[in-house]
């Protein structure tokens, strides 16, 4: 079962946003990483504006991503992606075995669940927090 950082259950519910931007990320903690999200956690009203859910996985423990959410100061729901290891991940083609993580990758599901845009970088390669806002106006005609 996946929950968020509080150890609440999160529902992949697609009835519940007409968007959802599932943001997977290596390892809580580090720099790269942090600079992302707390890109993403800035512009969290421009997300919520147009009706997306952002969900931030990574497969760090629930406690680990709680202290590092409350650390940096995170608007944004953590998911820990823990156990069953990286199942969600997996699911989106976003797991590196060898490094048992997920890699930086984004997926943006419409409101039938359906994964409508895409984006990786490499290790170490901040994304651009601007892509998955662009990709949704795109995708909304907006």
């Amino acid at each position: 079962m996946l929950t968020n950082q509080h150890g609440e259950p999160v529902e992949l519910d697609p009835l519940t946003a007409d968007w959802t931007l599932l943001v997977f990320f290596p390892w809580a903690g580090t720099p790269v990483c942090g600079h992302e999200l707390s890109a993403l956690s800035e512009r969290a009203d421009a997300f919520a504006a147009r009706g997306c859910r952002v969900l931030a996985v990574s497969c760090d423990s629930t406690y680990t991503q709680r202290a590092w959410a409350d650390q940096l100061g995170l608007r944004l729901e953590l998911v820990s992606d823990h156990w069953p290891h990286g199942e969600l991940a997996r699911a989106h083609d976003a797991f590196d075995a060898e490094q048992g993580c997920a890699h930086r990758v984004s997926v943006l599901l419409d409101a039938a669940g359906r994964p409508v845009w895409r984006d990786r970088t490499d290790p170490g390669t901040a994304r651009d927090p601007q892509a998955p806002l662009a990709a949704l106006d795109r995708l909304s005609g907006g």
